[in-house]
């Protein structure tokens, strides 16, 4: 069991690892074993996460979420495979855990009429530096 929240907690069924071999340097160790972890978390049809949570936790995942609404993470970094699975379950849980914060919602505001007035001030300066930078007239 992989517990996220005191509310949340992810049974063993409904995740499914898949070792495979790790791609990289690593000489015979990459050859022979299979050490990286695919972990694969059913999120669409999992009884333990709310709907807001799945949105979110989908909107989150981006490219890691299929077409059948599971979350997978492959994880090659280290030669031992417990330590790979290990990092899986931790990022599994890190995702999950930030799809459960709901986002601040945004109060759009203005800029303030002297905030404007200093921004085309400025630009009136800049235009007039850059209108200096033209040719000189020998005449003069």
């Amino acid at each position: 069991m992989l517990r996220i929240t005191d509310d949340i907690a992810i049974e063993d069924w409904e995740l499914t690892e898949q070792f495979i071999r790790a791609s990289g340097p690593g000489g015979q160790n990459v050859n022979k074993v299979s050490t990286a972890v695919e972990l694969r978390f059913e999120a669409e049809r999992s009884p333990n996460l709310p709907g807001p949570v799945k949105s979110r936790l989908k909107r989150l995942a981006g490219r890691r979420w299929t077409k059948e609404g599971a979350v997978v993470i492959q994880v090659d970094e280290t030669r031992s495979q417990a330590r790979n699975r290990e990092i899986a379950r931790q990022r599994l849980a890190e995702l999950i855990e930030q799809a459960t914060r709901k986002p601040k919602r945004r109060i759009p505001t203005r800029p303030t009429l002297g905030s404007k007035k200093r921004r085309l001030a400025s630009k009136k300066q800049r235009g007039e530096v850059k209108a200096l930078r033209g040719r000189v007239d020998r005449e003069e």
